[in-house]
């Protein structure tokens, strides 16, 4: 089967979702409450998990932190360069940051056992794990200071955060879950998963670009052209096999998170650049990201 064969059913929920906002009724109000679902109770439960359930070792694991710390400075730092020379506003930079380097988790979650199996999910799981903390922080501090608000106190209170550190922990622990938990998290993370692809269609925006047209390009093709290429050299320098390399290709190509567009808006950021961000990067990654692996094969 080809990539653009296994990558089309998640697109068709994000296609689904987008008409059930738009053509069936279902209102923002419904979407939002669901998206609270997913992203406070069943996407933590998915992470903590595949955290838990994945074999750590000190040198699997530090290749993946290393390769994860590489993209998100990369992003980072290209988009505030973009940022300077398209003259985005303070406001509209600071927002958009985050879009250079955070990734959907839930459509990489979705994606990974499609093209790599079960060992394509344990290393994506891993790389999401280890890339969280890094990524929250990146995206938190450039609003923070922008708006004057506690980077620390956002950082603590995030779901996606916490469920890492506890994950880690528990893993390095030897800790395991009783058998009726296991199961129930096995059908949380299911349900994470399905839903948080649905909730990506209500969630696409096609205004808000104010005059940021060559900037919006910019942060879109840092994400979904740039990112990928940087995460293949690293794979290809570090020497590491084909299935972790084809998911951290993928992890770099996937689009900016939706959540990107809820941290923009708690945290009095320009909520509209982002969601086109967004908006943009998910429609692109339908084509790019099946070019994409299939380069790796």
């Amino acid at each position: 089967m080809s990539t653009a064969w296994l990558v089309l059913p998640d697109f068709l929920l994000i296609l689904l979702g987008w008409i059930l906002h738009h053509r069936f009724g279902f209102n923002r109000e419904f979407f939002t409450g669901l998206e609270k679902l997913v992203y406070y109770v069943l996407f933590p439960t998915l992470l903590f998990q595949s955290i838990l359930k994945t074999p750590l070792s000190a040198q699997t694991t530090g290749d993946l932190l290393l390769v994860a710390f590489v993209l998100v400075v990369v992003g980072y730092v290209t988009v505030r360069i973009g940022g300077r020379l398209f003259k985005a506003q303070d406001l509209a930079l600071a927002s958009a940051t985050q879009c250079g380097f955070r990734f959907n988790t839930y459509l990489g979650l979705a994606l990974a056992p499609s093209i790599g199996g079960a060992s394509g999910q344990t290393v994506m799981a891993l790389v999401v794990g280890l890339t969280v903390p890094m990524a929250n922080i990146a995206a938190v501090y450039p609003l923070a200071r922008q708006q004057g608000g506690n980077m620390f106190g956002a950082l603590a209170r995030n779901p996606l955060l916490l469920s890492t550190i506890l994950g880690l922990a528990a893993n390095l622990a030897g800790f395991q879950l009783p058998v009726s938990l296991d199961i129930m998290a096995d059908r949380l993370g299911l349900a994470a998963v399905a839903l948080g692809i649905l909730c990506i269609g209500p969630s696409l925006s096609w205004q808000g670009s104010q005059g940021h047209g060559l900037f919006v390009a910019w942060v879109v093709a840092t994400k979904i052209l740039l990112l990928p290429l940087i995460a293949w050299l690293c794979a290809s320098r570090l020497g590491l096999d084909e299935i972790t390399t084809t998911m951290l290709v993928l992890f770099g190509s996937l689009p900016c998170a939706s959540a990107a567009y809820v941290l923009a808006v708690r945290m009095g950021g320009d909520g509209r650049i982002v969601s086109l961000i967004i908006s943009v990067s998910t429609l692109a990654t339908a084509i790019t990201i099946p070019i994409w692996i299939s380069l790796l094969r």
